[in-house]
């Protein structure tokens, strides 16, 4: 795969935007020689894991690897679970076991300036830290497998605070469940008759997203009255606490253990389709708008999986595009002194008409999606024909085995936060007319680009040109 790790090394890694957890600016070695050297290495809740380690400069992720499982002692399942990153306020790198954690953060001036934007000045005071953080190429039917409560519980501790933090979208109904399962790890079971209303609102901001904690001031909130105390989003959350069901053992007694609510939380977080994917930063062209037809851009997110690819915008915190590998084609141009382009080609349709659709996103980072993006379908290809087909279990049950399901669970709201809103999107549509390929109104009958999955597998489709399309 394309990645900052494979233009500096000649090797892969997984650069991404920043996560909510590695704002702070925090760095992982305190200090440096031939012989020793201490490290501290951070987990997803912010703690802090420290190494005393010999020869840091040649010492690798693999090893630095066993030396945190060690400490912390996981089971060897968390090789395959964690990988080791690099991150900082302005660009993550998920290293491979090879790479040399302290030689990449030497470079890491050099990384920022190739891909990101940012300032000079900025640059020069960026330094990244070592995170010990779930791996993108982890598939998610293999977590459920998981049994160990402490390779569950740093599991949930990032996925929740993805979700606080608005990294991963989510509609309120979805938020209120995941917030009722931290309300549930953190407070203990329901229990009616206590101040549980009090002490949501004062941890508010620890259960729910920010834009869920707002509170109403002012004129408009007295006349409310003493009956809207409770917020929306505190009523739906005691609501969905209640709702919380509990394990009970073989013997009738209720389990004290918290892996039930860790896997419960996880597999309400497989509904979204951009879990445990990594995060590059980029723009899209708006649609024109008004007499003027101003367009002009907006920033978004690109996320990418082992399932596919979802452009978030970065402001409104919604999905306007989402695609399964076998819906799109793609490349990555970067033209001299022209912006970097990842393009996407996927089927649409324009005025009830089918057509192809080609969106372009202006990212320094075009290239390391478009790498990324490949080297997941091919670990795709390598694992199909061997992949078991049934659904999964109950997130309760303990099974030996969870294989992956048949596909996605389709989305119950259309107004969802992770439904795709491509109206919010400027795309080109091309068609062939026997000649060329020529921009029209609306389609076009042949793909641009080579890298899609084979004709067998993947369900984009050519759409045939019309003759009474208008050719512009």
């Amino acid at each position: 795969m394309g990645s900052v790790a494979r233009e500096m090394e000649g090797t892969e890694g997984n650069p991404s935007q920043p996560g909510p957890a590695e704002r702070s600016h925090r760095s992982s070695v305190s200090s440096v020689g031939a012989r020793a050297a201490d490290v501290l290495v951070y987990l997803a809740d912010d703690t802090v894991v420290p190494l005393a380690v010999e020869n840091l400069p040649s010492l690798s992720a693999h090893e630095l690897h066993r030396a945190v499982r060690d400490v912390l002692q996981l089971p060897d399942t968390a090789l395959d679970v964690f990988a080791l990153w690099l991150v900082s306020p302005l660009l993550e790198v998920q290293l491979k076991p090879k790479h040399q954690p302290y030689k990449l953060g030497r470079q890491w001036p050099e990384l920022l300036l190739r891909f990101t934007d940012a300032p000079d000045d900025d640059v020069a005071m960026d330094e990244p830290s070592l995170q010990f953080r779930r791996n993108v190429f982890f598939p998610k039917w293999r977590e459920l497998q998981i049994r160990d409560e402490e390779v569950l519980r740093l599991l949930y501790e990032e996925a929740k605070g993805n979700v606080l933090a608005a990294r991963y979208p989510c509609d309120v109904e979805d938020c209120e469940a995941l917030g009722a399962l931290v309300c549930r790890v953190q407070l203990g079971p329901y229990q009616p008759g206590q101040p549980a209303a009090c002490t949501l609102r004062e941890k508010l901001d620890s259960f729910l997203p920010a834009h869920l904690c707002k509170r109403s001031h002012g004129l408009f909130a007295a006349l409310r009255g003493r009956g809207a105390r409770v917020g929306t989003g505190e009523q739906g959350l005691l609501n969905a606490y209640r709702q919380v069901k509990e394990t009970v053992s073989n013997s009738g007694a209720q389990e004290a253990s918290l892996g039930s609510h860790y896997r419960a939380y996880l597999l309400k977080c497989h509904e979204l389709p951009f879990y445990g994917c990594a995060f590059f930063h980029g723009e899209v062209d708006k649609p024109a708008q008004g007499i003027l037809h101003r367009g002009g851009r907006k920033p978004v997110v690109v996320a990418i999986s082992l399932e596919g690819v979802y452009v978030i915008d970065s402001r409104e915190k919604h999905v306007l595009l989402g695609l399964r590998f076998q819906e799109l084609s793609w490349d990555h141009t970067s033209p001299e002194e022209e912006e970097p382009v990842l393009w996407l080609e996927f089927d649409g349709d324009t005025e009830g008409l089918p057509v192809n659709k080609l969106l372009r996103i202006y990212s320094k980072q075009a290239e390391l999606m478009s790498g990324l993006i490949e080297y997941c379908i091919e670990l795709n290809q390598a694992v199909e024909p061997t992949a078991p087909q049934e659904s999964l279990p109950s997130p309760h049950s303990a099974p030996e085995s969870l294989p992956p399901p048949t596909q996605r669970p389709k989305l119950r709201r259309q107004s969802s936060v992770v439904c795709s809103r491509i109206q919010h999107l400027s795309t080109i549509d091309y068609v062939e007319d026997g000649k060329g390929i020529k921009r029209v109104k609306p389609k076009r009958s042949t793909s641009f680009f080579s890298r899609q999955l084979s004709a067998g597998q993947r369900g984009y489709t050519v759409v045939q040109p019309a003759d009474s399309l208008e050719q512009g």
